[in-house]
This record gives C-alpha cells, structure tokens and sequence, in this order.
C-alpha cells in the first residue's frame, strides 16, 4: 500500500487555518445573524420577497414552481422573480463550497475563499493570500451591497475569482485543474443569474485572452494558445449548461422587457426605440472624475450622501452657536448631506490604501502580460464608472459595445478595478518579498512609497484650501439654508477627507515599516504575515463597519416591512378568484402591495417593456386624472379605460381602512366586446387606447395579429372558474361567435390556449392584454404557461450538472492517484 505524499503541515494546515480565520471574519461581521438569529436588513430582499410571496406560497401548498405571477405589473414570468430548475444540482455544490452557512454572511465568506484560491492559483503564499482574499471580501463596495439587498449581485462577484484562477492555471497547463475550476466557477457564477456582473467577467476573461494572444503570437505558440482555448470552450460550455435554464429564460424575456427595443416610435427619445436602455437611465448613477479617489480614501468625496455627525463637528458647534435647540441639533446631524460629488445617492467604495499601495508595487514588478492586463482592467472599470461624466467615451462604448447598452448603474463597474488592483497588488507583493532587499526593490519601495504617501499629503493639502460645494447644496431645502449653516458643512467635509486621507498614510506606513523589517529580518514570514494580515482587516474591515453593525440586523425586519394594515384586511376580505389593486403611494418602486394582493405596481427592474409603455402613456395619465376628479369630490371611473380593463378592482390611498377606495366599473376578468378597432402598428395601437371604451371595444394591431374574418358580436359571459400563476380556467356561455378579452398580460413566450381542449392562437389585444375569438355556445376556455426555455432547459441543466461533478470528483481522484509514492 502506497502512502500519499503529502505533508500535512506544509500542504494541507495553512489552507485550514485560512477557512478558520475567513469563518472567524465573516462570524464578527455577521455575529448577530449567527448567533442572535437576526436577519439583515436589507431593502431590496424585502422588495423581492413582496414580489415573490405568490410564488413562494405556491410552492409551499403544491411543490411545483409557478413559472408566471400577477403580483407586479398586471403579471411577468415568475422566473424573474423566483423559480427553482430541478436540475440545477450545483446549488448542492454551493453550499458545501460555503460551510451551509446562512445568507448573506455565505456571500463574503465564498468571496474570501474564491479570492485566496485565486491568489494560490497565481503563486501567491498562502498567508499572504489570506490578506488579499481579506480585502477583496471586506472591501465596502461588497458590505454597502449586502445592506442594500443586492445580494445575486455581490454572490456573482464573489465566484468572478474562480473563473480567473481556471483560465490563468489552463494558460499555464495545468489543464486539468484549469478546467475543473473554470467549468465550477463559471457555473457557480451563473447560477447567481446576475447578467451584469456576468458581462464584466466576460470582459476582463477577453482582455486576459487578447494578452496573451499577442504575446503567443509574438513567442510563436499559437498552438499551444489555441489548444487552451480549445480547452477553456468545453469548461465554459459545461457551465453554461450548468444554467442553462435559467440563462434561456432571462434571454427570452430580455427581448420583450425594457432591456429590449421599444415598439413605438412617437414620444420616444432615440434610445429608447432602439435595442437597450435610453441613457439617462442608464447613466443615472455615474462616477465624477475624481470619484474613484475614494478607492483610496473612503471620504474622499464626503462619505456617504447622508451620513451622521457628531455634536463636535463644526456644523454641530455653528448650530450651538446659532441657537438652535439641542433636540434640534441632534435630529440634525443624523443625516447630514457629506457627500459633495453629483450622484443622487453613493456610499464609498473603498479598497483599501495598503490594496493601492501593493498595486503600484506591483506596477514596477510585475512580468508584462499579467501586469499589462490587470492595469488595463484597473483603468477600464475606472473609466467606465464615470459613465456620462465622460461621455465622449461612455456613450461611444454605449452605442457600440454589444450587450452594453441593457446595463444601467455605471458605477458598478469599478469592481473590475476593485478586482485587478487587489490581484496584481499581492501578485507583486509575493514577487517582492521572494527578490529580497537588493538596490531594485529597495527603490521599487520607496518609489510606491513616495507615489500614493505623496498623494496623500496632497489631499490634506487640498482640505485646506477646496471649495466643498456640493451639487445637493443648490437644491432644496439646502439652498435656502443661511450661509453659516453651509460653510460649516464645507468645513465638515474637508476634515472628513483630511482624515481619512492622514488614515490612508498610516496604513501606507505601516505596510512599508512591516516588508523593510522583514527584509532586515526582524520580522520572522509567520510574524509578518500575521501582522500584514491583521493590518489588512483594520484597514479594510474598520472602513466597512461603517455601513453594517448590530443596527443593521432585527429579529424580524418583514413583519415590520410587511405589516398588514387595515387597508389591506378590508381588501382581502375579497374572495373573488382575482382581481387587482392599485397603491397610489408609490405604485411602480415599491412591492408591499404585492405581498398581500395581484398588483398593477411593484418592484422591478425589468418590467415588460409593452407595460411600461402602458404606465407611461396612458396608467400615469388617467391616474393624475382620476385622483384630479377625486379631489374635487368626485370617484366615478367609468371614463378611465385602461385602468378598468386591468380589473383594477380597489385603490389604497393609504393603510386605514378608509383609504380604501372601491372601483364597480372595472371591467372584470374577461368581457366580451361588440367591436373590434383595427390597427396597422403599436403607435396606433396604444394611441387608440386612450380613446376607446374597453368594456365595449377591442383595439388590435393587424400587422401582428390575423384576425378570423367572421363577425365577432356575439353576446353573453366569460367567467374565470379557476386560478393558478401557470394556469387559468374559463367557462363561456355566447349567443352568436364573439371576441372575448381577457384581463391578463399577453406575453408570447410560453403561454397557451385551448377552447375544449383544442389548442387556438392567442391574439394580443388593447395592446398588452390577451383576446380568443370564441364561437357560439358553452365552452371550456384553459390558459397553461408552459416555456419551452425553462423546461427543455432544465433538462440540460441536470446533465450538465451530473458531467460537472463527475468531472470535479474525478479531477480530486487523479490528483489523489499522482501523489501516491
């Protein structure tokens, strides 16, 4: 019997104690959801969960998916929302990979484990890769994305470093490893299912293969490249199917969502009818020029948009000062608008001074393909994020890049830089620290050194004499506040950057004092590793508590959220099978009313682009109408078509029970119409629409719809028997063949209809709902949500998982097999 040669110490030991410490990191962080049974608030989560209660109870009362919900929006595909694939095994894989630990606190802890496999991958030391896994999961771009809820967004990012670390090891065969982690990486990366992080990926994947395809071509080793190409395409494929199902879904509906090309073109600006988002709503949230500072130095633009100060601040001491009463005082300074850069709303996204430190190290030490591409990737994310503050360059990459256009939130972006400069930083620290103290590295260190500590006194300089005019101190109600009041805040933000920036060098220092005594060694590699590590956290980790502590977390933050009020008891004393509710306080961003009853608002930022359409040419208009009548005493809504004609049953214009305003003239669930208007495009589609009475008329574009040439005037009812999100049962009693509207959203991707059992064409009318022609007599009218995509998809999804990890278990085999003596 052969024993394997493998010594515990050196080749297993370090690795567990990096779990231990990355388990003890993630365990401060999220104490009171481990140990208190708190859960985080987190706002977005809360918005999902309205969206998805329909869905999530279904499930609960039957085990089956419901691939469709009417919660939001008049209804959407439920996959967008919250759908389970059976075949999708690598969620099994996902939480081994993360110790079963509990969401959110599952997410830094496979940031920190995916980025120091990446590091070992890259030949980084283990210990100092604990360092670099420390700031790439701590760093407060994932923490402020955590507290907001955006957590499919920060677990893609997290899995970002394992796709890496396989295409890197392929490039250096080792084949077998390089594709064991791209096909895991990738397929744990696309289960998340957050497109945008995806794209990024894919960008910094490519740039890495242009790198090296200049150079293989320069080296004359095109083979060799083509070859782990060719390897990494069959990984890639792996893990593509891995989530397959969920990809084809998404990029179905992409096409019909306002990600997609709008179909109107009157009142539409140039973006908006072309393929993507228009670019004001894409570059809502840009970087400033000098924004990504704050990479650097957390306040370097102020800190957050609104963030506490205390009663020693200079604004403090001028409201003392100026007489305003202490109560005052104190419920003034809670939210204060620090932050002077000219995005409507920002927390820091801070690295780390010692993560920008190393990248400059790493600038001068670096081999010239790896650091070419990671400097690439540092200055992409970069630019990128000023998005239409550089918009000779933004809207060009906007216009061109393929895909670019479907994303929004431009900021976003410096996570490729967050990523690039936190690898080559540790790829060049690791280089440093094995070339030793000889006259190169001595002026390698003394040159980073005198960059970002130089750059740092230049920011104090700069406190001195900035201006700090922020673009919220013209606007209201900060504009009307007497000059005292402003200059005091100005005299807050500078300290808050002189700070921050003096807390920057102390950390540049101390980095520098650490790798010059272990050169002189004074230090022993376990001393100073452990002391770099613990600095690392303090530099990274303080920053980060900024924006979560014990008052991020409650017991139980949805029964707060989703608290039943009056105005929804009364309204679900209903019991009619389905009918819908309009909450007029904010309608379109917020899902609570989804949560108790089917909604014509939500929470969502894919809505089916005919829908908005809809809420922009005509919901909003009759809204604004109908609420204008209502003021003056009047609530007849016989004249308000749209909203009637998706069954728009109670309003709430608030939570008591007399908020609650019932609509008798909804048309109901289906109704038969004496009419038919044709029309020959989407624009006369929706422009008739505000004229017609829909209990009466049926508006319908011929160029998409063929129309049966038998006159549809028949008369008589059409009631929904039955109610299920992927199912819907009719029975119709008509004297004479009529055209029945229903109050559902028409979406081509998946619904059917049959009329006693023989399947029909499902034709769109009144621009977003669905219409059958239906011959005289009694029928049974059936609609079944049954998507190609997600069922064939899910299909592959399970083969796929099933080669993946045989493939991982046989790559842990072979590996086993080569170490036997």
């Amino acid at each position: 019997m052969k024993k394997i040669n493998v010594d515990f110490k050196s080749d297993i030991l370090p690795h567990l104690l990096a779990i231990v410490f990355f388990l003890i990191i993630t365990l401060i962080f999220f104490s009171p959801l481990l140990l208190e049974e708190k859960t985080l608030t987190q706002p977005d989560i809360l918005q999902w969960e309205g969206g998805a209660k329909e869905l999530l109870d279904y499930r609960a009362e039957t085990g089956e998916e419901g691939l469709w919900t009417n919660s939001m929006f008049g209804g959407m595909p439920g996959y967008l929302v919250n759908t389970k694939f059976s075949g999708n095994l690598i969620v099994h894989v996902e939480s081994l990979f993360t110790l079963f630990l509990p969401s959110p606190a599952r997410i830094i802890f496979s940031a920190f484990l995916s980025f120091y496999i990446l590091l070992i991958a890259f030949g980084v030391r283990p210990l100092l890769a604990v360092g670099g896994a420390i700031i790439f999961g701590l760093t407060s771009y994932n923490i402020i994305g955590l507290t907001a809820g955006h957590n499919y967004r920060i677990a893609a990012i997290s899995y970002m470093p394992l796709v890496i670390a396989g295409v890197h090891l392929a490039f250096q065969k080792k084949y077998w490893w390089g594709f064991i982690l791209t096909g895991l990486g990738l397929a744990l990366h696309l289960n998340v299912n957050h497109v945008q992080i995806t794209y990024y990926l894919l960008l910094m994947v490519l740039l890495y293969g242009l790198i090296h395809l200049i150079f293989a071509i320069k080296e004359k080793q095109l083979n060799t490249f083509a070859k782990t190409v060719g390897l990494l395409s069959v990984a890639a494929i792996l893990g593509v199917g891995c989530n397959l199902g969920k990809m084809w879904t998404i990029a179905e509906y992409s096409q019909y969502s306002i990600r997609g090309k709008s179909e109107l073109t009157k009142g539409n600006d140039s973006n908006q009818s072309q393929q993507g988002l228009a670019k004001d709503y894409a570059f809502q949230y840009s970087n400033g020029i000098m924004e990504p500072f704050v990479l650097f130095v957390p306040d370097f633009m102020g800190g957050s948009s609104v963030q506490e100060l205390g009663k020693d601040s200079n604004l403090g001491r001028a409201l003392k000062s100026n007489g305003v009463p202490p109560a005052q005082v104190s419920q003034q300074l809670k939210a204060v608008p620090t932050y002077w850069g000219n995005q409507p709303g920002t927390k820091p996204y801070y690295v780390g001074a010692i993560a920008v430190f190393l990248f400059v190290i790493g600038i001068f030490v670096v081999d010239k393909p790896l650091k070419i591409w990671l400097i690439i990737c540092v200055l992409l994310g970069i630019v990128l994020s000023w998005g239409d503050s550089f918009s000779s360059f933004n809207y060009f990459i906007f216009d061109y890049l393929p895909g670019y256009n479907k994303l929004r939130s431009v900021t976003f972006t410096i996570i490729i830089t967050i990523f690039s400069l936190t690898l080559l930083g540790f790829i060049g620290l690791e280089k440093l620290l094995k070339s030793g103290l000889n006259q190169k590295t001595q002026r390698y260190l003394l040159l980073s050194l005198g960059i970002t500590g130089g750059i740092t006194l230049l920011m104090v300089f700069y406190s001195w004499i900035g201006g700090f005019r922020g673009a919220i101190d013209a606007r209201e109600p900060y504009s009307s506040y007497p000059i005292w009041f402003l200059d005091a805040l100005r005299q807050d933000r500078a300290s808050l950057l002189r700070n921050d920036a003096l807390r920057s060098l102390f950390f540049i220092i101390g980095s520098v004092s650490l790798i010059y005594f272990y050169f002189k060694k004074k230090l022993s590699e376990i001393a100073f590793s452990a002391l770099f590590i613990l600095l690392i956290t303090l530099d990274t980790g303080l920053v980060s508590s900024r924006f979560i502590g014990s008052e991020n977390f409650n017991k139980n933050p949805k029964r707060a959220f989703f608290h039943e009020s009056e105005a929804d008891k009364l309204i679900r004393r209903d019991k009619t099978l389905s009918y819908r509710v309009f909450d007029l306080t904010d309608p379109f961003n917020n899902a609570q009313t989804s949560y108790f009853h089917k909604s014509l608002g939500g929470y969502h930022g894919a809505k089916i682009r005919r829908y908005q359409d809809l809420i922009e040419k005509c919901i909003s208009e009759e809204i604004n109408a109908w609420i204008g009548e209502v003021q003056k005493g009047g609530t007849d809504m016989e004249n308000y078509g749209v909203l009637n004609m998706l069954n728009t049953k109670y309003f709430k214009a608030g939570n008591t029970a007399n908020a609650v305003i019932q609509n008798p003239d909804n048309n109901g669930n289906a109704w038969l119409v004496s009419e038919v208007r044709k029309v020959n495009n989407p624009d006369e589609e929706i422009d008739a629409l505000k004229e017609i009475d829909t209990k009466k008329v049926a508006v319908i574009d011929i160029s998409q719809n063929e129309l049966p040439t038998a006159t549809m005037n028949g008369t008589g009812t059409v009631q929904l028997e039955e109610y299920q999100p992927n199912y819907l049962k009719y029975k119709a009693d008509l004297s004479g063949d009529g055209l029945a509207v229903f109050s559902e959203i028409f979406y081509p991707a998946g619904w059917e209809a049959t009329i006693d059992g023989e399947p029909v064409d499902i034709l769109r009318a009144n621009y977003v709902l669905r219409a059958l022609p239906i011959k005289s007599g009694n029928h049974v009218i059936e609609f079944f949500f049954k998507p190609n995509s997600y069922y064939t998809g899910n299909k592959v999804m399970l083969v796929s998982n099933l080669i993946l990890i045989i493939v991982i278990l046989a790559g842990i085999g072979i590996s086993l097999r080569r170490e036997l003596m």
